[in-house]
């Protein structure tokens, strides 16, 4: 009975190895080749594997690119909620800049995985119903509002003339930012927005390698950016 629970268990290794292997692979190609490198049968020919071989560990390749997706936003969202966590609760500066130098800490860690949800589309690759990863894409997406959550009570008074509307956002956003906080109105929605570009777009300038003639410290350009973002907000950033 043991060498049988034994044999069982080897099997379930070698399987969970390989498993991570073939992952690790595609996202290889994909950074050497961009997304439409991603096929079963490259990946077998890598590991010098058979395709056949591959299939008895996904089906297809959209299988393969829904597994990898829902991996990686999950590490983005579990990153992003412990810096968030961490963060002194009634310190709306530290909570944001923690949040923030979180989300570019992993870009830079996982630079495959961030092309992979916020680059270019897999060619063909159709997600399955609801997404490939709605439960981190959801905790995300409210990571981000709280972020215009924490900053309201200050940026309030500088938003007194906005004319947003619930009708001027798309409703699966507000399916997910409503539930979670519902004392916000359309202004603090659309002050989430414009925070994440900030973030999302200097990390994405930083990922493809754009501001590497620029800068010399794209760190340094990111923290001050930081800095800046959490003034307007009405915030005294922390050092």
């Amino acid at each position: 009975m043991g060498s049988v629970g034994n044999t069982k268990g080897r099997r379930e290794r070698l399987r969970a190895e390989t498993t991570a292997e073939i992952k690790k692979v595609a996202l290889e190609l994909m950074a050497s080749g961009g997304p439409d490198a991603i096929t079963l049968r490259a990946i077998a020919r890598e590991m010098g594997m058979t395709a056949n071989a591959i299939y008895g560990y996904f089906a297809t390749r959209d299988d393969l690119v829904t597994t990898l997706i829902r991996n990686v936003y999950t590490s983005l969202a579990d990153t992003v909620d412990a810096a968030w966590d961490a963060a002194p609760a009634l310190d709306p500066a530290a909570r944001i800049q923690a949040w923030a130098r979180a989300f570019r800490n992993w870009a830079l860690a996982n630079p495959e995985g961030f092309r992979l949800i916020y680059g270019d589309p897999v060619p063909g690759y159709r997600p399955p119903e609801g997404g490939a990863a709605p439960e981190a894409a959801h905790r995300v997406c409210t990571g981000i509002t709280a972020l215009a959550a924490a900053a309201w009570p200050y940026a309030e008074p500088r938003y007194a003339d906005s004319d947003f509307a619930w009708s001027d956002f798309d409703p699966g956003l507000l399916d997910k930012v409503r539930p979670a906080f519902p004392e916000l109105p359309p202004a603090a929605v659309a002050l989430a927005l414009r925070i994440w570009s900030h973030l999302h777009g200097l990390v994405s300038l930083e990922i493809y390698g754009h501001l590497q003639t620029q800068a010399l410290s794209p760190e340094k350009l990111f923290r001050e950016e930081l800095d800046q973002l959490v003034r307007s907000l009405g915030i005294t950033p922390q050092r």
